[in-house]
């Protein structure tokens, strides 16, 4: 079987507990949407808040620093009818630890269930969910409160 995921630590240290807690929801994410045997994985940046924020800049021309950012590899009609023989890059995801934290804090909830949203946010994002209609919002939060649920990852 694939890895599912593979994580990079970009000015964070190695973090295991980080680890088994992203693979834990990649697996589920790509086991609900069925995509489990398509021969994909994703990449995930762990970073700090200065290297997302650069990243931001260069990709996004946006000067400021973000909790998480996607870069899928596929448009969402590629991915209905996707097969492959070699293992494909589903696409990016870049989260910053720091804002992990602090988010968790505001929100009053543990740093485990903020870091698996912000994975379950990014994979969406892979697969051609937005959130900038409150329609669409409404359908990519239902998919990432279903994962949640799904592995016990409550508020």
């Amino acid at each position: 079987m694939i890895d599912l995921v593979e994580i990079e630590y970009v000015g964070i240290n190695n973090n295991k507990e980080y680890e088994i807690l992203i693979k834990k929801v990649i697996k589920s994410c790509f086991e609900v949407e069925n995509i489990d045997k398509n021969n994909l994985y994703v990449n995930i940046i762990l970073t700090t808040p200065d290297i997302i924020r650069q990243y931001n800049k260069k990709y996004r021309n946006i000067d400021k620093e973000t909790d998480v950012l996607s870069f899928p590899m596929f448009e969402k009609e590629e991915l209905i009818s996707f097969s492959t023989n070699v293992q494909e890059v589903l696409g990016d995801i870049i989260i910053s630890i720091d804002r992990v934290k602090k988010q968790a804090d505001e929100y009053g909830h543990s740093f485990e269930r903020e870091l698996s949203y912000m994975t379950v946010h990014g994979f969406y994002h892979l697969m051609g969910y937005d959130h900038l209609e409150e329609k669409d919002k409404k359908i990519m939060r239902e998919k990432e409160e279903y994962i949640l649920d799904s592995i016990n990852i409550t508020r």
